[in-house]
């Protein structure tokens, strides 16, 4: 093989595995962002929220604290190298009483409850630890060891997180592990409390719901890059901690500064409703809840405990029917359905329930209250969009005018720390009727670039739009200022005066924004047209047991999306693989710019056929050894015209982690 093919996969060939890890991967801010300080406006909004929501209200506060066994050591996790990769310190800001103008008192109310972190007990054998991480990790206390439930993002928080539970609860085995449903935030830390040998050997369980690993490593695969890119927004991935930036996730703080990610194949799944296990003298009820927060899903019971395990199906806030960091839309009447069918099933013979992420809630009457307003707010925003879209109102409108009752609204759990309720209205028009809200100039709208430049030839040109947009910032009309200025961007990048009045106009609405996630992609908004995009890292590695989990399905797949369609026109080349170990093998064939393949086939007539292990791909992949070096070893071996292979290669596109976002 020539040089140039040395590293022929490893170099051609990186797929969107990564994502499904990685699509929240954080790198601290190094220094504060040049952020402006609240308008007069802002600091009217944001007064008036103090005179519409119950603030007096402090049970929140009390469940949050309750059951505390011990906060973390000194609030900071280093990796096995020393690097920091939590620090709770860095939201210390938030216990303070100095007022702050530029946060949403609703939403500095929400972060400051996420602040509250350690071990705490809920109930009798029943622990969480919580703060660590986005998500919470569970502990169950067995008979003779611990069963964790949703081992965190990181192994490295994961990993602090038991040795947290090991010097206050004693040191015990982890007998089982459960992943509660198919994000990353769930499962990716699961090396951080057991191993695999352990799991091999038998000596640890791995319970998961019905198509867990599918999902697990699918949902972010195929627009994986893009979905990276946009959880930098929607998480605050580079904004500066503090009241100017970001102060929350609205489901928790953050994520972990880097990952370690990891995953262990499930050893058991649960795939019937009511599915019930004893592990360790510990009786679990599962049940299954697919098609709601996640694809693959479910909630458990814990009946001696009388103990109900809800995963994201309901949490400390109003959650997303769709997230804005991309995903297929989930069904809101599904969701609400399983959370009565969990009410039905459980709630009578629980005494507390305990989340996946923010605190539990305890007592009966609170437990039901909790549940079945959870359930109405999902069903109303359901029934009210699609009453609405009926009498023909449109994706925007009906995101304008729906508010919940005050019944439901007034609930701080409903409040849309991490969704809204027009965001979630929006998902619902969409999952029944798409996003085209039926209007003929709506048809084929211009693209944004060329739009916008006849946009502003038709306002009088950039100059004279800037004065009007400038007097509108004056009067608080930071939304139009924010929509019409994006024209001025999009015609003329380089108008730093655009840029900076759009950047201005985004601060103050995220200023404003209740939500954590509005506010990070209005602050990450203005912070890369003032400063423009940052570019720390530029490939990520993908741990060889994510990749391992990926089907050869989803590989095939993945570098079909990739194929670069007018590179390939007029071409055609068909290879054969033959996987030894797994002898799986396939055609993967290229005709009419498309890229396709056969399972369990190969071709007489292919132009190149290659032969090696599953377990050597997989390691190619990942970058722990080359294709070259594997060849010399006579571990992959090829017949043909390797060039055709190197010749395909060669068409797939590379994705860009940094495309740019609020500029064309």
């Amino acid at each position: 093989m020539k040089k140039s093919g040395q590293k022929l996969l490893l170099i051609q060939v990186v797929f969107l595995a990564l994502a499904a890890m990685t699509f929240m991967l954080q790198v601290p801010a190094e220094a504060a962002d040049p952020a402006g300080t609240a308008t007069k406006a802002t600091q009217l909004a944001n007064a008036d929220v103090l005179n519409t929501l119950p603030f007096s209200d402090r049970q929140d506060f009390a469940d949050a604290a309750r059951g505390l066994v011990a906060p973390a050591p000194d609030a900071v996790i280093r990796n096995p190298e020393g690097r920091i990769v939590w620090d709770m310190n860095q939201y210390q800001f938030l216990n303070e009483d100095t007022p702050m103008d530029t946060v949403n008192p609703s939403l500095r109310r929400q972060a400051s409850l996420n602040n509250m972190h350690g071990l705490f007990k809920v109930t009798e054998r029943v622990y969480q630890v919580r703060g660590y991480d986005l998500a919470n990790m569970g502990i169950i206390m067995g008979d003779t060891g611990y069963i964790v439930i949703d081992p965190l993002t990181s192994v490295d928080t994961a990993r602090a997180a038991i040795e947290l539970v090991y010097t206050h609860l004693g040191k015990k085995p982890v007998i089982a592990v459960i992943y509660s449903h198919s994000h990353a935030d769930h499962w990716s830390g699961v090396k951080g409390v057991v191993s695999a040998d352990d799991v091999r050997e038998g000596k640890v369980r791995i319970i998961a719901p019905a198509g867990f690993m599918e999902e697990a490593v699918g949902e972010n695969v195929y627009a994986g890059n893009a979905m990276i890119r946009r959880s930098q927004y929607m998480f605050g991935t580079f904004l500066a901690r503090g009241p100017r930036g970001q102060v929350d996730a609205g489901l928790g703080k953050s994520l972990p500064v880097t990952l370690s990610s990891s995953l262990i194949h499930p050893t058991d799944t649960v795939v019937h409703a009511r599915q019930e296990m004893t592990i360790d003298g510990v009786k679990i009820v599962f049940q299954l809840t697919p098609g709601t927060e996640a694809p693959s899903n479910m909630n458990f019971h814990f009946p001696q405990l009388r103990a109900l395990f809800m995963a994201d199906n309901c949490v400390g806030t109003l959650h997303n029917l769709i997230t804005p960091r991309g995903s297929q839309v989930r069904n809101a009447k599904t969701w609400s359905d399983f959370i009565r069918e969990a009410i039905e099933q459980f709630g009578e013979r629980s005494d507390v329930v305990f989340l996946g992420h923010t605190w539990p809630r305890w007592g009966n009457e609170n437990i039901m209250n909790f549940l079945s307003r959870q359930a109405d707010a999902y069903q109303y925003i359901h029934d009210q969009t699609l009453r609405l879209a009926n009498h023909g109102y449109t994706m925007t409108e009906i995101a304008e005018e729906l508010r919940l009752p005050d019944a439901l609204d007034k609930e701080w759990f409903n409040r849309g720390y991490y969704a809204t309720v027009g965001w979630n209205a929006k998902a619902v028009y969409q999952h029944y009727l798409g996003w085209y809200d039926g209007n003929p100039a709506n048809l084929s709208p211009l693209p944004t670039v060329e739009a916008s430049k006849k946009y502003v030839e038709f306002m009088g040109g950039a100059d004279q739009a800037l004065a009007k947009a400038k007097a509108s910032f004056e009067k608080g009309e930071y939304r139009w200022v924010a929509q019409v200025v994006n024209h001025v961007v999009f015609a003329d990048p380089e108008n730093r005066v655009a840029r900076r009045l759009q950047a201005d106009a985004l601060e103050q609405l995220g200023y404003q924004s209740e939500s954590a996630v509005f506010r990070n992609f209005y602050l990450f908004g203005a912070k890369e047209l003032r400063q423009g995009v940052d570019k720390p890292f530029t490939r990520m590695p993908t741990p060889v047991d994510v990749f391992e989990a990926l089907t050869l399905e989803m590989i095939f797949n993945s570098m079909a999306i990739r194929l670069n369609g007018p590179k390939a026109a007029g071409k055609s080349i068909t290879i054969n693989w033959h996987f030894t170990d797994t002898d799986e093998r396939y055609v993967l064939y290229l005709e009419n710019s498309v890229l396709k393949h056969i399972a369990g086939k190969q071709s007489e007539n292919a132009d190149c056929s290659v032969k090696l292990s599953r377990n050597i791909f997989n390691k190619v992949m990942t970058g722990q050894t080359s294709f070259l070096a594997r060849t010399l070893l006579r571990q992959i071996t090829y017949e043909g015209n390797i060039g055709k292979l190197r010749e395909l290669m060669s068409m797939l596109d590379e994705f860009d982690l940094w495309f740019n976002i609020v500029t064309p």
